[in-house]
């Protein structure tokens, strides 16, 4: 009789962002062995150089921008100032507080074996990882994404920052060229803006944050063009690049005419590229450039293997790689396999004003071809917009024919904690009349919900 085949572990995870690290954990907990390979730093893009380091910037930018306004309150401001290096060290003290950067001791009180390392498939069942060999019943592959950088003549020979490189900058560049007006673009632009940066940005579509709806672009734009003294360039091609002496050479076409910008620094802000380098032909999982592939169960075509997160190529949000990751483990561990619900995910861009969709955009129905309704209400009819003197936003609400809400986008102060009542309401099937017949607050924000929605009722 065969004996059974023995592995070292039960389950290795391979990456250590949101996409592998809930699942690690959970499967220690339920007492398997477990091992997490990660190439890089521990805990992964979102607390170490994406969401977390880039929002503490962003909260003491807007927080300098506000008290810079202050004197139409009747606050006296003309000495404001800011020291950089502090601000620095405020992200770094925010990176700590969550712990989840650089968390590799975290892991290992878990009970769960850390490699520092790249892991490269050998067989389906066996990793190759600092020229050690580990072999497990199951693995998960959460490996995200990087920056893509763009086949651009000379910028092989020109240096350049991405939106992980520019957040250790020892003070902000006096001029800054950014490449891709997607949501990190447009954050970093205003970030930048706001500490005294002249910075340009350039997109090839036909509006900023093109996976928006139309609205958002256009009120980003004005607010950065207008505000913050940002040379919005849409329907931009990068041509190439050089260095000069002491700043880049940028070549653009836009709308057919050529012409030249010099800065000081270059930020490739492009799009993401999922990391499928490992070796996944021998384990016999199927992917493209694009992404792995899994099915609704998140499991790949190796019936053992599952992925989770970024190197999906969905484009997906810190959020929805950590459910993605719980899924994945539920369905190694228990024999009902269950399937992720991104019903009413919702999302958030971090610029001012606060950008939160959730459900269908406009274009989205279009595609489908869907029949609508829909309702904007400006920010300006509402009191908290004169008592706070701030009114370029709006809410956006989509419904169905029978007056079901499909989607919604916010444009506010607080736009993220405000979208959850809209993102309830897609889940749910809630109708416009019932989220206008809902009382709000007077001289909350979420006002601009109830009138939005009534316009549908």
């Amino acid at each position: 009789m065969a004996l059974p085949h023995t592995f070292d572990y039960d389950l290795i995870v391979i990456g250590s962002g949101a996409g592998g690290s809930a699942a690690a954990t959970i499967a220690a907990r339920e007492g398997k062995r477990v091992a997490i390979v990660e190439a890089d730093t521990f805990g992964g893009e979102s607390p170490n150089w994406s969401d977390v380091p880039t929002k503490a910037l962003l909260h003491a930018a807007r927080l300098y921008d506000e008290a810079r306004h202050g004197s139409k309150f009747g606050l006296r401001t003309s000495t404001l100032g800011y020291n950089y290096p502090s601000i620095r060290a405020w992200k770094t003290l925010a990176v700590q507080r969550t712990g989840a950067g650089g968390n590799q001791r975290f892991y290992e009180n878990q009970g769960v074996n850390t490699f520092h390392a790249t892991a490269h498939f050998l067989t389906p069942n066996e990793i190759s990882v600092n020229r050690r060999h580990l072999s497990a019943k199951d693995f998960i592959i959460a490996t995200g994404a990087e920056w893509v950088i763009p086949k651009i003549p000379g910028l092989a020979n020109t240096p350049f920052l991405t939106p992980r490189t520019i957040l250790e900058a020892i003070r902000p560049p006096k001029s800054l060229f950014i490449i891709g007006g997607g949501s990190h673009g447009v954050e970093i632009a205003q970030l930048m803006a706001t500490f005294g940066t002249k910075v340009y940005i350039a997109e090839q579509s036909s509006r900023l944050l093109p996976d928006q709806d139309q609205e958002v672009g256009q009120l980003i734009e004005r607010v950065l063009s207008e505000q913050k003294g940002v040379t919005v360039l849409t329907h931009s091609r990068v041509l190439s690049v050089g260095k000069d002496a002491i700043s880049k050479r940028i070549i653009i076409n836009r709308g057919g005419v050529e012409q030249t910008i010099k800065a000081e620094e270059i930020l490739i802000a492009a799009g993401r590229t999922p990391r499928v380098d490992l070796g996944l032909e021998n384990a016999t999982v199927k992917y493209t450039p694009k992404g792995i592939e899994v099915n609704d169960m998140l499991q790949t075509s190796a019936k053992h293997i599952y992925a989770a997160g970024d190197v999906l190529g969905r484009g997906s949000y810190t959020h929805t790689a950590l459910l993605e990751s719980q899924i994945a483990v539920h369905n190694i561990l228990h024999k009902n396999k269950v399937i992720p619900d991104y019903t009413a995910t919702p999302g958030i861009i971090f610029s001012t004003p606060e950008i939160a969709y959730v459900g269908l955009s406009e274009d989205d129905c279009t595609k489908r071809d869907m029949a609508i309704n829909k309702a904007l209400a400006p920010l300006n009819i509402i009191t908290r917009s004169n008592t706070s003197d701030f009114r370029d936003g709006f809410v956006k609400i989509i419904t169905d024919k029978k007056g079901v809400l499909v989607g919604a986008t916010v444009a506010a102060p607080n736009a993220g904690e405000i979208i959850h009542e809209l993102a309830l309401a897609v889940k749910y099937g809630l109708t416009a009349d019932q989220v206008a017949a809902t009382p709000h607050a007077f001289l909350s924000w979420s006002e601009a919900v109830r009138v939005a929605a009534s316009k549908l009722a």
